[in-house]
Order: structure tokens, then C-alpha cells, then sequence
């Protein structure tokens, strides 16, 4: 019983591992949206671009199938962060706005 225990601590550590490199990346793809949001609100482009997240969720969902997981799943959560990103780029063309 014990080797069992020691066995799942160390898929848990492994999985740990995974959440803490996920959260970097997020961390450095919003530092680089945020420069996106900047630069779109110093050259007065919309926060929203349809056409770029249609061509990101179409690649998303083929990177998900080429890699095993659910296709479906990889859109609901690159348009979760999508989402997000918009909402900070309005913020900043708002705060930029007001200067």
C-alpha cells in the first residue's frame, strides 16, 4: 500500500510540475498581448480581431487532435484566454483613451 501512495505523490508531483510551467506560459503570453493591446490602441485598431481567433482556434484544435486531446476542449480554452485578452486590450485602449 505504501509503494502505491508513494507512486500517486509522484504523479501528483509531475502533474504540480505541469500547472506551475502552464501558468509561465500563460504569464509570458499575456506580457506579449499586452504589448499587442498597446500597440493596437496607439495605432487605433479594433481590441477585437474575428478573423485572427478564427484562424488561432482552427489551429489550436488541429495542434489538440495532432497531440491527442479533445479538440473541443482546446477551443473552449483558447476562447477562455481569447476572452481574457480582449478584455485587456479594451482596458488599455480605454486608459489610453483618457490621456
Amino acid at each position: 500500500m505504501e509503494d502505491n501512495r508513494d507512486l500517486l505523490e509522484e504523479y501528483r508531483s509531475s502533474i504540480d510540475n505541469v500547472d506551475a510551467a502552464l501558468i509561465h506560459l500563460l504569464a509570458e503570453r499575456f506580457r506579449i498581448t499586452h504589448q499587442v493591446g498597446v500597440y493596437k490602441a496607439e495605432n487605433g485598431l479594433p481590441a477585437e480581431d474575428k478573423e485572427r481567433e478564427t484562424e488561432q482556434i482552427k489551429r489550436m484544435r488541429e495542434l489538440a487532435e495532432d497531440a491527442g486531446i479533445d479538440p473541443v476542449f482546446s477551443e473552449k480554452f483558447l476562447r477562455f484566454i481569447i476572452e481574457e485578452v480582449i478584455r485587456h486590450h479594451v482596458a488599455i485602449d480605454t486608459d489610453d483613451s483618457s490621456d
